[in-house]
């Protein structure tokens, strides 16, 4: 009896630990660290440099309280998930799109694809105004946006038989703003999936090593795939073990295959090959069940992803490197090298950091392939939110990576050589870092780089590490390529999603779900649109374009969401996402009026042209969107027990 009382109290103890304990110690930590960091800020000297610990510190203690009092809060309080609902995995399952899936295969998936280039290199390019802005909105950004709009879009979605954010939006808000939004997130969803690819083909290219790591991700995952769902179905621990285990033997052996005469040049690839590489591969992802390739694949590059940013953390812990940025630096009003012009620290922060903080890519997977695969609701806020903040802790290592570089050397890596001339600074360690990696690294815009070069430093900085630095280096680029092409395979089944809901309003057959005509034509039409632009355009053409639509798309999406949260009677609750998503509009049309003024006077109207379009489009939806919040305040209507999914 004794015994059995003590392992109850023991129990007990430990759920009050995790209750009040817990966040009362992150609590303290927390306040150390802002004390720290205030004095930092304080002192003008210029010796006056913080420990990236401290960064470290303060977002894993932010993070964690947001987890477990804010989004639990939104998911029990407000939008009241229930774990005996049957969820459209299981409802419409169909082994293609609808299949229930393990949460911690799913949250893989989901990291994988929501995590592209965003909380990567856009951290980097707004280093150029210090280490601050961008520390502040990841963090703040993350847990009081970002993570809130991908919760209650999953929810949203999940509570609509996994349909798309045009759908929901019809079905919310009314069936013009469906329409319009259709049109809206592929005319998006095409110019993302460009820039995201161009991002991998600058990467791959000309890069053996890289390219042959990739190109093996595709048949591990497809033999994972045929493993847990024929061979050991549901044996998940197995498929893991296998690929992680040809992983790490495609890691190793990838120095050799780069050095060897014959192999290299196989995988020695040009830009035009890599772009048709890359949409071969979107167009096979979008079309092939999801067991077989896109979900043991993003699994599998999404643990890869958490590992390397917990063994960079790892790494931060023991060198405990110093932000070489200062806090703030001369171009937050504007005049950087890095970012378009005007280039002011508002607006353009909020669009150069996008994933990390907030991201309407998210919605188009979070109402695209995540909900189709949900085995429970209580894994929504698992999957929904947790992903959110664990993607700001990457765009924190991301931040962090580019502040250690000397900032000479980080203009040096990110800035043209024209632009670099201007500012009147001079290279510092960016010889020696050269002759490290074996590369030359100078005026190598994109921000890609310059996280290669920061990532490699920290860990070779490590003392068994030492002498690593130009293998560190490439494996570096491969994680950023790899981070990226996994947005890519479920952005172009996304689009898929999209494409068939739209012709099937006019050809009612490609809304059938098992119709593989409907599934293939759309994925080879959606696969071309934006490999086409992969193919022909550059990056400098289409990023400036990314970050402005891409947030300006969370801001209708949040939008969308408040005016579900008004139909369910939550009206009172509805500031969660009404404040972040109002916020965004005014932020985002800001700077979509500069691009278009200043490409404008470039003479490049295409660029005047496509934002133009986005910003008009998406204005309907808001006024839209405005006008049914009056009208459900004018009835209060009472709270619902469930929404209805649209048919």
């Amino acid at each position: 009896m004794g015994s059995k009382i003590s392992t109850v109290e023991c129990c007990y103890a430990l759920k009050l630990a995790q209750i009040y304990v817990v966040p009362i110690f992150s609590l303290r930590i927390l306040w150390r660290h802002l004390i720290w960091i205030g004095s930092i800020l304080l002192q003008r000297g210029e010796e006056a440099f913080m420990n990236a610990l401290t960064l470290v510190f303060v977002a894993l203690c932010v993070f964690a309280l947001a987890y477990r009092f804010y989004g639990m809060f939104i998911a029990k309080r407000v939008l009241e998930i229930d774990p005996d609902r049957p969820t459209p995995a299981h409802r419409l399952k169909d082994g293609i799109d609808y299949h229930p899936t393990n949460k911690y295969m799913l949250f893989g998936h989901h990291f994988a694809a929501i995590a592209g280039a965003g909380p990567l290199i856009g951290p980097v390019l707004a280093a150029q105004f210090g280490y601050l802005p961008g520390a502040l909105w990841i963090i703040i950004g993350a847990v009081v946006a970002g993570a809130v709009h991908d919760l209650v879009i999953l929810f949203a979605s999940i509570r609509h038989d996994g349909k798309s954010i045009s759908v929901i939006a019809g079905s919310e808000i009314g069936k013009e703003a469906g329409s319009v939004a259709s049109f809206a997130i592929l005319f998006i969803l095409v110019l993302l999936l460009a820039g995201l690819s161009l991002a991998v083909v600058n990467a791959m290219m000309k890069s053996p090593w890289s390219a042959y790591i990739v190109t093996c991700t595709v048949p591990i995952a497809l033999i994972m795939g045929v493993w847990m769902h024929t061979i050991r179905p549901g044996d998940v621990l197995g498929g893991s073990v296998i690929g992680v285990v040809l992983l790490a033997l495609v890691i190793l052996t990838g120095p050799f295959v780069a050095a060897h005469p014959v192999i290299s040049k196989w995988f020695y690839l040009s830009k035009e090959q890599c772009a048709i590489f890359i949409s071969v591969y979107g167009f096979a992802a979008s079309a092939l069940p999801v067991w077989l390739l896109l979900v043991p694949r993003d699994y599998l590059s999404a643990y890869l992803k958490l590992g390397t940013i917990t063994a960079l953390a790892v790494g931060i812990c023991i060198v405990h490197p110093y932000l070489e940025m200062p806090p703030l630096t001369r171009f937050i009003s504007g005049g950087g090298p890095l970012v378009a012009p005007p280039g002011s620290v508002f607006p353009f922060l909020f669009i150069t950091i996008a994933c990390g903080a907030l991201s309407g890519f998210h919605a188009i997977i979070a109402t695209g392939t995540t909900p189709k695969m949900i085995n429970n609701e209580n894994d929504i806020i698992f999957v929904g939110y947790g992903a959110m903040l664990f993607e700001g802790f990457v765009a924190i290592m991301a931040l962090i990576a580019a502040c250690v570089l000397v900032p000479s050397d980080y203009f040096a890596i990110n800035a043209s050589a024209e632009a670099y001339k201007t500012l009147g600074m001079s290279p510092v360690n960016l010889p020696q870092l050269a002759e490290a990696v074996h590369e030359n690294i100078q005026a190598r815009p994109g921000g890609a780089v310059s996280l290669a070069v920061g990532m490699a430093y920290i860990f070779s900085s490590v003392s068994f590490m030492k002498g690593l630095m130009a293998y560190w280096y490439h494996f570096a680029i491969m994680f950023e390529a790899v981070f990226i092409l996994t947005a890519v395979d479920a952005g172009t089944r996304v689009g898929r999603y999209l494409l068939q809901e739209t012709i099937g309003r006019a050809i009612p057959k490609f809304t059938e779900k098992r119709w593989i005509p409907g599934i293939i034509i759309t994925s080879a039409l959606f696969t071309l649109f934006w490999g086409y632009l992969v193919y022909t355009g550059s990056i400098t053409m289409l990023w400036p374009l990314l970050g402005m639509s891409n947030q300006l798309l969370a801001a209708c999406s949040l939008i969308i969401g408040t005016t579900m949260l008004i139909n369910m009677g939550k009206s009172k609750y509805s500031w969660i996402t009404a404040v972040p998503g109002i916020f965004m509009v005014p932020v985002t049309m800001t700077a979509g009026y500069y691009l278009v003024k200043v490409n404008y006077a470039l003479g490049n109207y295409l660029l005047v042209v496509i934002p133009a379009t986005v910003m008009t489009l998406l204005a309907v939806i808001f006024i839209l969107a405005f006008r049914k919040w009056f009208a459900l305040w004018q009835k209060q209507p009472p709270a619902m027990e469930e929404l209805t999914p649209t048919v």
